[in-house]
């Protein structure tokens, strides 16, 4: 399995959370996993009901037989330092930098500055040693920006490289594209079923393949349970509304017969629900892509329920 996974989706259809729950299922039987935010939202720490995440990668939740998840929040200001010092040695000019504004100005304006510093340093992550030799995160989470633009996210430091022709840019740069175009990462793209959010994760797609990014999954998040289909909705009706009066009333519902024209409206709602969401799986198989799917949690995903999920990814192959 890819060792950096990138997660990335519509707004909306729950990519933190996916995220979340993908690095506590990497972290299983021991493993390491890092979940890097770059978006600067810190809903990370929310998820994992934690104070704020620093600069610094900090250990947030032990997963099922012993694995560590731990989290980083990038910040592309810090992130720049660090850079100025690995590779220019500036150390405390760097520092005088960032208190005349200069920092904060390359990071703000400078067009694809702000993507190089974040994905350069989710990389430099997923390279890292320890000193016996071994990886220290067996797995690299990034809980990435939305569908619309992840392709020129991932794909900013091939354009930097181009321009740089030569020197430690262009170098870093080069190393970057090579762990995010080889098969050590894979872009995961989350969805509902809804139209807009398949059609976006069908573009995405597009754009990902065609940039020569590697696609890893399509994962369904908030998948609600198919009660009725069509079919038993039309036998319900089809000269069954006394029956039906009488089995409400053996129950013990009182007002039985002026409850089953509402009952079969909300049943017909249901099977008409699921026949759109029939469809949009079947746009989603078009894809060739394989999927995960995630329950929709009516109680609302707190740190319990990211647990939960990260059983239903383990159930289904992750990490495995």
């Amino acid at each position: 399995m890819s060792r950096l996974q990138v997660v990335s989706g519509k707004g909306g259809t729950g990519k933190t959370t996916v995220a979340a729950a993908l690095a506590l299922a990497l972290a299983t039987e021991g493993k390491r996993t890092l979940l890097v935010e770059v978006e600067g939202r810190q809903g990370i720490a929310q998820l994992f009901e934690t104070e704020a995440l620093p600069y610094e990668e900090r250990k947030i939740a032990v997963a099922s037989g012993g694995g560590e998840v731990y989290a980083l929040a990038i910040d592309a200001e810090r992130a720049l330092l660090d850079y100025l010092q690995m590779f220019y040695k500036l150390g405390s000019a760097g520092r005088a930098l960032k208190k005349l504004g200069a920092i904060d100005f390359a990071t703000t304006i400078a067009p694809g500055v702000r993507d190089v510093l974040l994905t350069g340093k989710a990389c430099e992550a997923v390279r890292r040693r320890t000193k016996q030799g071994d990886y220290t995160y067996d797995y690299v989470v990034m809980d990435a920006p939305p569908t619309g633009r992840i392709t020129r996210f991932l794909n900013v430091n091939d354009e930097v490289a181009g321009l740089a022709k030569f020197g430690p840019i262009h170098n870093q740069a080069q190393a970057v594209m090579r762990v995010l175009k080889s098969p050590e990462t894979a872009v995961h793209l989350v969805t509902l079923l809804e139209e807009m959010p398949v059609q976006e994760t069908a573009d995405g797609v597009a754009e990902l393949r065609a940039a020569e990014l590697p696609v890893g999954r399509v994962i369904v998040n908030m998948v609600r349970p198919h009660l009725l289909d069509e079919e038993a909705v039309r036998h319900a009706a089809d000269d069954r509304r006394a029956e039906i009066a009488r089995t409400l009333t053996a129950a013990g519902v009182s007002g039985g017969t002026k409850l089953v024209t509402p009952l079969l409206e909300q049943a017909a709602d249901h099977a008409q629900r699921v026949e759109l969401e029939r469809e949009q799986r079947s746009l989603l198989s078009g894809l060739g892509l394989p999927s995960y799917e995630l329950p929709l949690l009516s109680e609302g995903v707190d740190l319990a329920g990211l647990y939960r999920l990260s059983k239903e990814l383990r159930k289904q192959g992750t990490g495995s």
